[in-house]
This record gives C-alpha cells, structure tokens and sequence, in this order.
C-alpha cells in the first residue's frame, strides 16, 4: 500500500474518532469506545509501519534518540516520518478521549470541551495544558467556601 494513501486512510480514523468524541453528549459511553477503538487501529498501524521501518534496509543510518540532529535524522524519511505521525495521531486521539471521559465528572461542559479537543488534536500538549487549566478553574470555583 501507498504511504500516501496509508497517510489519508490514517488521518481519517482519527478525524473519525474526534468526530465521536464531539458528539460524545449523544451517547458518551458507547462514542468514547468508538473513539478508543480508532485509536486501537492507530496505534496497531504505526506498530506495523514501525516493525516494517525498522527492518528496512534502506531506512536512515545513524540516527537515534540522544540528540536532536539523531531524531531528525530518524525522522528523516516517509518510511519513518509515517509512523511518527500516526504516533501524535494515536496519542492526541487518547487524550481526547480521557478528557472527554473525565470532563462531566469535573463539571467541564462539552461546549467548553470542543475549542480544548481542536487543540488537543491541533497542537496536542497544547490541548491538554488547556483542559487542565480549564479543570483546575472549574473546580477551583465549585470548591466550598469555608
């Protein structure tokens, strides 16, 4: 398969799962395992990208993890770049989830909620920095006064 269709397909699970995650308030238990569960096909393409990448012959040579120039090297192919994508596409997805989860417990209200997923799948640590803010205030407010 392509890695440019694989990119497409990909980008549409997790557009799909963040779609369940808006419309969560419908049907929250049922809309955040179908979002989990896009998260699982995710997360089980870039396992199997990843595997492929690593056993490649042609992959990047002399990258690694301890230094910036040796990730840039790593992510320096579509081989490679791919499944690091699909990597932010998984985990922001999980967030989404979790926040969606945990938001009616701490008083979020989802049309707050919306403005914090766009970012969290925008500009992922972004969103979730903004959703804890967002919960530190709500409960800050409905603490008692003493």
């Amino acid at each position: 398969m392509d890695l440019e269709m694989i990119f497409s397909a990909m980008t549409g699970v997790a557009v799909l799962g963040w779609l369940c995650l808006v419309l969560a308030p419908l049907r929250r238990p049922a809309l955040v395992t179908a979002a989990r569960g896009a998260a699982a096909v995710l997360s089980l393409a870039y396992a199997i990208l990843m595997i492929r990448a690593m056993g490649a012959p042609d992959g990047p040579q002399g990258g690694g993890f301890d230094s910036l120039a040796g990730v840039m090297i790593l992510l320096s192919t579509p081989m490679v770049m791919l499944p690091a994508w699909i990597h932010y596409l998984a985990f922001d997805l999980w967030v989404g989830t979790w926040q969606v989860e945990d938001a009616p417990k701490a008083g979020v209200p989802h049309w707050l909620l919306i403005p914090i997923m766009v970012l969290t799948f925008m500009l992922g640590p972004m969103g979730l920095l903004a959703y804890l803010i967002v919960r530190f205030g709500i409960a800050r407010l409905r603490k008692p006064k003493a």
